[in-house]
C-alpha cells in the first residue's frame, strides 16, 4: 500500500473514516481541531461543530446508543467539560464503537494547563490508548473502535501536541463499504441506558468487571510490546516520550506501552524482571511511575525527569546526563529545549491585530476604569500593556460567573464580564441567565467578531453556516438575550467609538443586569483592508495617546510619530482617539509616508 505524510490529527480522522465511523463532532481548540476538519471531508461521515465539548460527547453518544460508530474530539481541557458524558457513558456502554480523543497539550502552547487527562481513563474507568506516530494514531484510532464495541465501553484516544501536529508515514488502506442506507431499529433498553439509581446500582459491577477483562486483554495485545535491547536499562513509555526516549538510549530494553490504562501489569513485571534497571520516561505527571511502583518495582521516573512542561530528546538526553543514566557528552549536544529558529525574528510583544475589534472596547474600557473578568479568546491578548484589560482569567465561560460572583460579594466599582461569541455560546449561556435570575447587576459584553477565531476561524451556532458548508440558522447573541428576559441589551460596532463609549458607561454605570454586543467581524477572517494611515507631522505634538491602543503599525521613526502602511489596515481608530487631528488617511494632505 503506498504511503502518505499525515499529521497525528490528520491520521486519527483518516482511521475514524476507515474504521466505518458515521457521526462526529467536536468544539474546536488546540491541538485537535484539525480533526473534524480532515473528518467531515470524508463521505458517509456527519461531521459537526457543536457549542461546546459536553454537547459533541453527547451527539457522538446519542449516535452509538442507535448504532452508528461515532467520535467526538476536543482538547484537554474540553474532556473536563465533556467529563459528564464520559462518566455516564462509562456505565451505559455503547451499542456502536464511541471513542473520544483528548489531546494533550505539554508546555502549554495554547492551553491555560498542563492537565494530564490519563487520570481521566482510571477516573472513568475506561480504557486509553496512546499512539507514538501517525501511523499508530491511524491504526489504533480503528482498534479503539474496536475495543469499544467488543467490551461495550467508550475508549479514550490520547494525543499530545507533538503526535497532533507532527506529521509522519501512514499506510493508505481500502477505504471502507459505503454506509448502509437503510435505517435500523432502536434497541430501547432502560436498564443499559436510563441510569437511575436502581438500575445503576446494577451497572457498576458490569463496568469493575469490565476493567478486569481489558486489563487481561491488554496483557496479550500486540500494541504493548517487550523490545530486548541491553539488559541493564529497561525504558516503560508511551507515546511521543517512547519515542524521544529511543533516540536517546538506542542500545536500551524498551516496554513500549500503546495502552496506558488499564495496564498490563503481567507484562510490566515480565519486563522489570528481564533488565537490571527501570527508567519510566513520560510527560508531565508519573502517572505510568506510580502505577509501576505500585506493583512493588522499583524505578526511577521524575526523579530523573520533570513533571512540569514538554519533553524533548534534548531534555531527555540532559536529564540522563545528570542522573548518571548517560556519560558526559554522551549522544550528541542538541539543546535542551526545541532548536531556536535559523532566522531570528524582531522581537515584539503579543498583541491584539491591527484592524482588531477588540481593540476600541479594551481603551474604552480602560478609560472609564472598569474591573474586567475575562474569558478565554484571542482577546486575552487584552493584558498586554498598553491595554491593561484584563483582571482575571480562567476557563471557557467562566467570566460571567466570576464576574457575578464579585458583584454579590460587594466590589463596587464598576466592572463587567468580557466573553467572546463563540465562547458565549460554548458555555455564557448559563452563567448569562444566573446573573439574571440571582438578581445580578453584572454587564456582559459579548466581543462577537463572528468566528472562534483563535482556533483558526471555525464556524459556530451564531455564524450562519455549519461545518459541511451548509446555510443554517444564526442564533443572534441580542435576541437570545431578551428572550431570556435581559431588558437591557444594546449592539454597537466597536469602531464607532463614541457610540461605543456612550454605551459602555451606560451599561457599567445602570447597576442593572445588562448585555452590549459588541460587533466587528475579525480582521483576518474578512481581509478586508483599506487605504492605510499615516501621521500629519505639522500637526503630531507626540502626546502619546495613540501609542496607549497596542497597535503594531504605530511606531517611531527618527523620534517621531508615524505608521507602518505594510502593517495599518486602515481601520482608522487611532484616528478618533487622536485629539488633534493629526492622524488621516493616507494621501490626504498631500504626501504619504
Amino acid at each position: 500500500m503506498p504511503k502518505q505524510l499525515m499529521s497525528g490529527n490528520e491520521a486519527i480522522a483518516y482511521g475514524a473514516y476507515l474504521a466505518g465511523v458515521r457521526v462526529a463532532a467536536a468544539y474546536p481548540g488546540t491541538p485537535s481541531t484539525e480533526i473534524l476538519e480532515n473528518l467531515a471531508r470524508y463521505p458517509g461521515v456527519y461531521a459537526e461543530w457543536a457549542p461546546n465539548e459536553k454537547v459533541a460527547a453527547d451527539v457522538a453518544a446519542g449516535a452509538a446508543y442507535a448504532g452508528r460508530r461515532a467520535l467526538a474530539a476536543m482538547k484537554h481541557v474540553g474532556l473536563n467539560v465533556a467529563a459528564e458524558t464520559l462518566f455516564y457513558t462509562s456505565y451505559t456502554g455503547i451499542e456502536a464503537g464511541l471513542v473520544l480523543v483528548t489531546c494533550d497539550d505539554p508546555g502549554m502552547h495554547s492551553s491555560q494547563n498542563e492537565q494530564d487527562n490519563r487520570h481521566y481513563a482510571r477516573f472513568a474507568k475506561v480504557p486509553m490508548l496512546e499512539p507514538a506516530d501517525s501511523e499508530e494514531a491511524k491504526q489504533f484510532t480503528k482498534l479503539a473502535f474496536a475495543i469499544s464495541e467488543r467490551f461495550d465501553t467508550p475508549v479514550l484516544v490520547r494525543s499530545t501536541t507533538r503526535i497532533s501536529h507532527s506529521k509522519s508515514p501512514v499506510e493508505r488502506e481500502d477505504p471502507p463499504a459505503p454506509a448502509p442506507t437503510e435505517s435500523r431499529p432502536y434497541r430501547r433498553d432502560p436498564a443499559k441506558y436510563v441510569m437511575v439509581p436502581a438500575y445503576a446500582r446494577k451497572r457498576h459491577p458490569i463496568i469493575e468487571e469490565r476493567l478486569k477483562r481489558l486489563a487481561e486483554y491488554f496483557e496479550e495485545l500486540e500494541i504493548n510490546r517487550i523490545e530486548m535491547g541491553d539488559p541493564e536499562l529497561g525504558i516503560i513509555a508511551a507515546g511521543v516520550a517512547c519515542q524521544y526516549a529511543r533516540e536517546v538510549f538506542p542500545e536500551a530494553s524498551f516496554l513500549k506501552l500503546g495502552t496506558t490504562w488499564p495496564l498490563p501489569e503481567e507484562k510490566i513485571r515480565r519486563f522489570a524482571a528481564a533488565v537490571k534497571r527501570v527508567l519510566v520516561v513520560e510527560e508531565l505527571d508519573p502517572f505510568l511511575e506510580e502505577q509501576v511502583r505500585l506493583l512493588g518495582i522499583e524505578c526511577r521516573g521524575k526523579s530523573v525527569f520533570p513533571a512540569v512542561g514538554e519533553l524533548s530528546p534534548g531534555l531527555v538526553r540532559e536529564c540522563a546526563r545528570k542522573a548518571g543514566l548517560l556519560p558526559p557528552g554522551a549522544g550528541g549536544q542538541e539543546p535542551a529545549s526545541s532548536p531556536a529558529p535559523a532566522v531570528q525574528l524582531p522581537p515584539r510583544p503579543p498583541m491584539l491585530c491591527p484592524g482588531c475589534g477588540h481593540r476600541p472596547v479594551f481603551y474604552a474600557l480602560r478609560l472609564y476604569n472598569v474591573l474586567v473578568f475575562g474569558d478565554i479568546g484571542c482577546y486575552g491578548l487584552g493584558v498586554n500593556p498598553p491595554l491593561n484589560g484584563y483582571h482575571t482569567s480562567g476557563c471557557m465561560g467562566a467570566s460571567i460567573g466570576v464576574a457575578h460572583g464579585a458583584d454579590h460579594a460587594g466590589v463596587k466599582e464598576r466592572r463587567a464580564a468580557i466573553i467572546g461569541d463563540s465562547t458565549f455560546f460554548h458555555a455564557g449561556i448559563p452563567p448569562l441567565i444566573d446573573v439574571l435570575y440571582n438578581r445580578g447587576t453584572t454587564t456582559v459584553i459579548v466581543l462577537d467578531n463572528r468566528t472562534t477565531a483563535m482556533t483558526g476561524h471555525q464556524d459556530h451556532p451564531g455564524t450562519g453556516r455549519t461545518l459541511l458548508r451548509q446555510e443554517t440558522v444564526a442564533v443572534a447573541v441580542e435576541d437570545l438575550a431578551r428572550a431570556v428576559g435581559f431588558r437591557k441589551v444594546d449592539v454597537v460596532d466597536p469602531f464607532d467609538f463614541k457610540t461605543l463609549r456612550q454605551l459602555i458607561r451606560e451599561h457599567v454605570d445602570s447597576h442593572e443586569p445588562s448585555v452590549l454586543v459588541a460587533r466587528h467581524p475579525c480582521v483576518l477572517l474578512t481581509r478586508e483592508y483599506k487605504p492605510a494611515y499615516r501621521v500629519d507631522p505639522e500637526r503630531c505634538n507626540d502626546c502619546g495617546v495613540c501609542r496607549k491602543l497596542g497597535c503594531a503599525p504605530l511606531i517611531k521613526v527618527n523620534g517621531k510619530m508615524a505608521i507602518d502602511p505594510l502593517l495599518c489596515v486602515g481601520c482608522g481608530f487611532c484616528a478618533q482617539v487622536c485629539g488633534r487631528k493629526a492622524i488621516v488617511p493616507a494621501g490626504e494632505g498631500g504626501d504619504s509616508q
